[in-house]
């Protein structure tokens, strides 16, 4: 019999986001790229899951940590996986929800390889197939220092009047540390500040790092609207986006002519009074958009946090929607050709995070599709 106390369940699941189709949505076979795509659901313990065009698990990994973003495979087969490192405090109140702290090398069966530590890394930490891992890390800022960074919303730093600044590190297999840059030595204030909405504890909110070709560094700056190449000679900003051509982006990436392709989030884009997101490719030449991708109904496709695009073997673009856990890929001509949302609702695993997403949601930060060639265990392991 029930408890009296126990509340009744609605009659109708109050998760938007649940009520609507899950799993394959959509799949044009004659146009979408083959292959298998990796995500790792944001709200899980720690798995991993490949699924094929048809939206079936091939395989799947278990590992000892909940996501901290992301997960990728590398060349070797082995799967990098960025996890969060448990029973850490929390430096200001957003940080439990994009810290990250364990770097990880799995193999297929989900046995632990080798692991990095460091407890003040967020967002990205790309694993190079050498072994090395480029990752995003803080440091704090106080008095003249923080007083220095320019926006936000004034008052609003950190604990102890702190604004925790950005830093990027490399390191090799073994731990060590191999080079690293510091925001607060190579940023002009002036020229970066925070938008003037956002809290004063973070800046300037690296969310991607990526080795670009040349061994230069491309990242993305969040709260500052920027997409910038780092020297990795000098540390010095050798090419930035221009000002109002990417709004609150994420995951840039090098194609293999050179140009970037970049999630533009589209918060606060200027002169949009209605926002939305967009995939865009930029010339870095001129810093014009060459090509872009918006749903045909703008507003329709809108993440206001989080998301990522990859560009695939046959031309057609790889979508992560993060927020809604919705993954699609389009052809160059802007044609959708496949379509899946993840299954996959929960609750945050620490009360902090809790706290700021209190609903169940099957966000995944970013996904990646692979080929039959680059995963030639999966055959005798599915």
């Amino acid at each position: 019999m029930k408890s009296s106390k126990e509340p009744d369940a609605p009659a109708i699941d109050q998760n938007s986001r649940r009520r609507r189709p899950t799993g394959l949505i959509a799949l044009d076979a004659t146009a979408a790229s083959e292959g298998y795509t990796l995500y790792a659901p944001l709200t899980g313990t720690g798995e991993v899951y490949l699924i094929d065009l048809q939206g079936r698990t091939v395989h799947r990994w278990d590992l000892p940590y909940r996501p901290g973003r992301h997960a990728r495979l590398l060349a070797d087969g082995t799967l990098a996986y960025n996890g969060v490192l448990p029973g850490e405090d929390a430096l200001f109140p957003m940080w439990h929800k994009y810290r990250g702290g364990v770097m990880l090398h799995a193999a297929p069966d989900g046995t632990v390889l080798r692991e990095h530590r460091d407890p003040l890394q967020h967002h990205d930490a790309h694993h190079l197939d050498d072994g090395r891992v480029l990752y995003t890390a803080l440091e704090p800022l106080a008095g003249t220092e923080a007083a220095a960074v320019r926006g936000g919303v004034p008052g609003s730093e950190a604990a102890g009047g702190l604004v925790w600044a950005d830093t990027i590190k490399e390191v090799g297999p073994d731990g060590e540390l191999l080079w690293s840059w510091r925001a607060a030595d190579h940023l002009d204030r002036d020229a970066y500040p925070l938008h003037e909405a956002y809290a004063r504890e973070h800046w300037p909110l690296i969310n991607s790092v990526t080795p670009l070709r040349d061994g230069n560094v491309l990242a993305s700056l969040r709260s500052v609207s920027a997409v910038v190449v780092i020297s990795r000679d000098t540390g010095e900003i050798l090419w930035r986006s221009r000002p109002g051509t990417v709004s609150q982006q994420h995951a840039p990436t090098e194609l293999d002519d050179g140009r970037l392709l970049v999630f533009d989030n589209g918060v606060f884009r200027p002169g949009h009074d209605v926002p939305y997101s967009r995939v865009v490719e930029i010339d870095r030449t001129g810093g014009d958009i060459v090509w872009e991708y918006h749903d045909p109904a703008r507003e329709f496709f809108f993440a206001p946090f989080m998301g990522s695009a990859q560009r695939l073997p046959n031309g057609n673009t790889l979508v992560t929607d993060s927020p809604s856990g919705r993954l699609f890929e389009v052809t160059k001509d802007g044609y959708l050709c496949w379509e899946y949302v993840v299954p996959y609702f929960a609750g945050y695993g620490e009360s902090e995070v809790r706290s700021l997403f209190p609903s169940q949601p099957n966000a995944v930060f970013r996904a990646y599709r692979y080929t039959p060639a680059q995963i030639p265990w999966l055959e005798t392991t599915a």
